[in-house]
């Protein structure tokens, strides 16, 4: 959606794919300097100091585990989760709709209940769940933004847990209700917890976005401030080196 103050990721995505695709450089350059424009009087969204759950009923967990997260545009989900130590693995997909409807085209209707996600693989001997929906609530995403992340709006950026298990529900639910409590924020949480029914990755263009392409202006703006927060905040969970889908896949290969 473009509104007169901002240019909405889906267009500043659509620009970038036009500077590599065989457009004149003067063309291309002229509509990402557009882009960038739009973002001059948008503010990224800041990390808010909040406490650790009380509870973690997924504490007696052994080997690797999975958690979905939704948090708007997952760019910059997936690069936050990308540097946190414990975390192997975290990809960019689709959840809350159906294998034929998770494409990114399709999801960026808002018509097809996919919401934009991010799988995490981590280790809980390293990294808990509880620690995961601390990072989620504060530093990845604003929690109270009901089918939005500023400035990208429609219900595919949706805040969201698509929880894997009962454990998972029941310590997400209650660390809402915990920070609901608290009055963390000035205006009551809006994030769904509903059982994952299926991930599906995005297309590989979307894979390690934020790493890839520092030089965005929508990235810039508004996903790499979210790395410092998350430096500053969580320094004991912050690794510099990110666990990147790209890096893990060639690796698998042989390369």
């Amino acid at each position: 959606m473009t509104t007169t103050s901002s240019i909405s990721k889906r267009q500043r995505f659509s620009f970038a794919r036009l500077a590599t695709t065989g457009l004149a450089w003067a063309g291309a350059a002229a509509l990402a300097l557009g882009a960038l424009h739009g973002t001059s009087g948008l503010a990224a969204e800041a990390a808010v100091k909040i406490p650790a759950p009380a509870v973690d009923d997924t504490a007696n967990a052994a080997n690797l585990q999975t958690a979905v997260f939704a948090g708007g545009c997952f760019w910059g989900v997936q690069g936050v989760f990308q540097r946190v130590h414990g975390v192997v693995q975290a990809v960019s997909g689709y959840a809350g709709g159906k294998k034929e409807t998770a494409h990114y085209e399709m999801v960026g209707t808002g018509l097809t209940g996919h919401a934009e996600s991010v799988k995490i693989t981590y280790d809980p001997k390293k990294v808990s769940y509880a620690t995961l929906l601390q990072i989620y609530f504060s530093v990845a995403h604003d929690p109270t933004q009901l089918n939005q992340q500023y400035p990208d709006r429609g219900p595919q950026y949706r805040s969201a847990i698509f929880y894997t298990d009962a454990a998972q529900k029941q310590t997400a639910e209650r660390y809402i209700a915990q920070l609901d409590a608290a009055k963390v924020y000035p205006i009551k949480i809006v994030t769904q917890v509903v059982a994952l029914p299926e991930f599906f990755a995005a297309e590989g263009y979307h894979q390690d976005y934020l790493t890839l392409h520092p030089e965005s202006g929508y990235i810039a703006h508004f996903d790499l401030p979210k790395i410092e927060y998350l430096k500053t905040l969580f320094p004991q969970q912050y690794r510099a080196e990110p666990a990147l889908v790209t890096a893990r896949a060639q690796a698998a290969a042989g390369k």
